[in-house]
């Protein structure tokens, strides 16, 4: 099962809407959702800063960065997931 990574940290409103829009997509896609807290590194922090909630396969250099909707998040998750 492939792992998508989705960066963000504790108390982003923003991150909770990625994760409510996220959900039910993952439930049926094979794949695993990985939450990454930029706030445990300082390379993080200046990389997603504030562009969290941020997607991203560790196999693709391409990122799905908010805002994003469903649509924009199942075909990102598809198009790197190889579904």
């Amino acid at each position: 099962m492939k792992t998508v990574y989705l960066y963000s940290t504790s108390g982003c409103h923003l991150c909770e809407i990625a994760w409510d829009i996220l959900a039910p997509l993952i439930s049926y896609l094979p794949l695993r959702l990985e939450e990454i807290d930029i706030a445990e590194s300082d390379a993080l922090i200046e990389r997603y800063g504030v562009r969290i909630p941020v997607l991203k396969f560790s196999d693709h250099e391409d990122e799905l960065g908010w805002p994003f909707d469903s649509a924009q998040a199942l075909f990102f998750l598809q198009k790197y997931s190889g579904v």
